[in-house]
């Protein structure tokens, strides 16, 4: 007779059974898929309530410069009475070309003086390692809580001085200096880049400023981009300036031109609507073609911002 133990066999196990199609297992069945088109439907559903929201405004205004005198105000979005004569008169009415003229002459000139002052300071808090770097770039993050009326009354002294009111001059030339929201957007950018890529540069010969002209600002023209949409629109838009700045009728930018339009022909003046409905037109369809031109750039600058603290 063997003496050898006896080994214990396992147990098999029991065959596992296949998951049945659109079981728990998976979530791929009709109430699923039902569901799914639900929440699609809903995210539609309220991106085009909202878009109608934000759009309505424009709407609204579009079709009241077609309109005339008595009709614009009828809150009809397809006018009764097409019209084209407004489009006619606003420029007898008002110098719009001489005002565009110089608001474009404006925006250009602060736009790129701020994007090159800011982009050079936001190198040197980038590229740079110097003490006291951090406590200087707080100083400068400091200065967008300091609310601009406190600065308005010495900066016209300053320019009063240099005999620069009524002049263009105080409504870009403070850009040169550059902005601390547009620098700290342009630092978080420097930052994101590999520092090798500079290093190589030095070791081929390349100084600090041909480092920052030909190979920085290169590698960040989506910010770049992006700081010139910003500051376009707001050199675009601003009326607080040439309000303060600019006395003669000729030198007016497009805002200060439509609030002398607004006291001329809206409150106080001889209600004319039509007038100032049109100029309005006028003066929004440049900034929605830039948008639509510089959207892809736009987009690619705020998802590509700071990335690296």
């Amino acid at each position: 007779m063997s003496t050898r133990p006896l080994q214990a066999t396992p147990a098999q196990a029991p065959p596992i059974a296949p998951r049945a199609a659109g079981g728990p297992g998976r979530r791929s069945g009709p109430v699923h898929r039902r569901r799914w088109t639900v929440g699609r439907v809903l995210v539609a559903g309220a991106l085009v309530a909202m878009t109608v929201v934000f759009i309505y405004p424009f709407v609204w205004l579009l079709s009241a410069s077609f309109k005339p005198r008595g009709q614009v105000l009828d809150n009809r979005l397809i006018p009764e009475t097409f019209t084209y004569q407004n489009y006619l008169n606003v420029w007898d009415e008002a110098p719009m070309l001489l005002w565009l003229g110089n608001t474009v002459l404006v925006t250009v000139l602060a736009a790129v003086a701020v994007t090159l002052s800011s982009a050079l300071v936001a190198w040197g808090f980038a590229y740079f390692r110097f003490p006291g770097r951090s406590a200087l770039f707080g100083l400068v993050l400091a200065t967008m809580m300091l609310p601009g009326a406190v600065t308005m009354v010495p900066t016209f002294l300053i320019w009063n001085s240099l005999g620069q009111v009524n002049t263009l001059t105080p409504l870009w030339a403070g850009n040169l200096f550059g902005s601390a929201f547009y620098i700290f957007l342009l630092r978080q950018f420097f930052l994101s880049l590999p520092r090798e890529i500079f290093e190589a540069a030095k070791i081929d010969g390349a100084n600090n400023w041909t480092i920052f002209r030909r190979v920085a600002l290169p590698l960040t023209r989506p910010a770049l981009i992006v700081t010139l949409l910003f500051e376009f629109q707001a050199a675009w838009t601003d009326l607080m300036k040439p309000l303060i700045y600019l006395r003669d009728n000729e030198k007016f930018t497009i805002p200060r031109g439509l609030k002398a339009l607004v006291d001329q022909y809206g409150f106080g003046g001889n209600w004319q609507w039509e007038i100032l409905v049109t100029a309005a037109v006028i003066t929004t369809v440049p900034m929605i073609i830039l948008f639509f031109l510089g959207q892809r750039h736009f987009v690619e600058g705020i998802a590509t911002t700071g990335v690296k603290g």
